[in-house]
């Protein structure tokens, strides 16, 4: 967990026993709900690096000049909303994989489209046909990873795919 995300946590916490204090039931729902989507959002996002770095811990033992480094907080864009999360870029040689997530955390930075809790963005250096897009969606039993092209839920073997391009590009 990042300062801010520290931060963050601190302050909702606060405020939300300030609203239970005070009576605020529409103050403390929304910010109780909102506690429950951030644990589902970090929970969602940790799924998405720890299998893309179980995937690549793999080949990095078969290629020693593959690389991995992760970055956070990362921001990034998505239509017009400003996305904060984690990134991590995979590198081999020229190339690299960039995999990043997050969500809007404040009014200004937008809004989510379509339902989303969080999503993800997979670029591929200089191949921006293997870009994907992914959104973090509620379904039962659990919440799922979706390629928004396609509206399917994802497994690693998804990330194997983007390892492979990577690797045989």
């Amino acid at each position: 967990m990042t300062e801010l995300d520290q931060v963050w946590s601190e302050m909702i916490g606060s405020a939300t026993a300030s609203a239970a204090r005070s009576g605020n039931r529409v103050a403390l729902d929304y910010l109780m709900l909102r506690a429950t989507n951030d644990q589902i959002r970090n929970a969602g996002v940790a799924w998405l690096f720890d299998t893309a770095t179980g995937i690549v811990a793999e080949h990095m033992r078969l290629r020693p000049h593959l690389t991995a480094e992760s970055l956070e907080p990362n921001s990034f864009r998505h239509g017009n909303s400003n996305l904060v999360g984690r990134a991590m870029n995979f590198r081999l040689g020229v190339r690299c994989l960039t995999i990043e997530a997050g969500w809007t955390r404040t009014p200004a930075d937008g809004i989510m489209r379509g339902g989303s809790l969080a999503t993800a963005r997979i670029s591929h250096f200089g191949m921006p046909r293997e870009t994907a897009l992914l959104q973090l969606i509620l379904a039962e039993p659990s919440p799922v990873w979706v390629d928004i092209d396609v509206r399917e839920p994802i497994d690693s073997s998804y990330f194997e795919r983007h390892f492979e391009v990577l690797i045989d590009a």
